[in-house]
């Protein structure tokens, strides 16, 4: 069970959860003994492009999922800390306390007591090597009254329809006629992942797997997701294929 966070946050301490617990069946072979967010990407293991871009932007505390293979994340993340003095990574063992991954919503879920009230979240498996992640996003979250603010991207080949519209006002819309790929970047508060939109437990301790973009969907609806549009390189490195073409 994840400890409680007892820091009080600030901007600068605000952690970021990294999604690393899927299990790559699109990138098969590759991944039958290495996890997605290994494999490399231009000389680096494809996770580490966000943390150095988080560590870049002067975020140092991260939380990362795993479930098969978790144990060679957990040797990463160690080797990342001793070479990043005043990193904190901090791993949420789906696969060893559950033996399944608890997909997106439910590893945050899972992890939440780790996480304060708001966080970055990001897949571990996305190739976005210019974001930029900023204290000016933070503080403009924090100070609006969303539960939720993503970034979408231009959309590429694999997923022409899209996923989520854009609003003139900079919400995120459930329904559009012009809808964009969501980018796995967003920054969360805690309460999109407790009562009433979620149902899991906090912690996750009964290991509800559950997706996040019906909780998204939802809040949309509300009124309460913005958006922005991020028009730098951006891979979802999701099959074999496109892991080629990158290199």
């Amino acid at each position: 069970m994840p400890r409680p966070a007892t820091i009080p946050q600030t901007i600068a301490s605000t952690p970021a959860m990294i999604l690393a617990a899927g299990r790559g069946m699109r990138m098969r072979p590759l991944t039958d003994a290495t996890p997605k967010p290994l494999l490399p990407v231009h000389g680096k293991p494809l996770m580490q492009w966000p943390m150095e871009g988080l560590r870049a932007g002067g975020f140092h505390r991260c939380v990362v999922n795993t479930a098969r293979l978790g144990e060679q994340i957990d040797d990463f993340c160690q080797r990342w800390q001793a070479v990043n003095p005043g990193a904190e990574v901090t791993v949420s063992r789906e696969g060893q306390d559950f033996g399944y991954a608890l997909e997106t919503a439910g590893g945050i879920a899972r992890a939440l007591p780790l996480l304060g009230e708001v966080f970055w979240v990001l897949g571990g498996d996305v190739y976005v090597p210019g974001f930029p992640f900023t204290d000016e996003s933070v503080a403009r979250f924090q100070a609006s009254n969303r539960l939720a603010h993503i970034w979408l991207v231009p959309n590429p080949a694999h997923n022409p329809r899209g996923d989520f519209g854009l609003s003139p006002e900079g919400l995120a819309l459930n329904q559009a006629a012009t809808r964009f790929t969501y980018s796995t970047i967003g920054l969360y508060r805690r309460e999109l992942f407790e009562p009433p939109w979620c149902e899991i437990l906090p912690g996750n301790p009964q290991g509800t797997a559950e997706p996040l973009a019906p909780l998204l969907r939802r809040a949309m609806d509300a009124g309460l997701v913005s958006a922005e549009l991020y028009t730098g390189p951006w891979v979802d490195v999701g099959t074999p294929e496109r892991l080629k073409e990158l290199e």
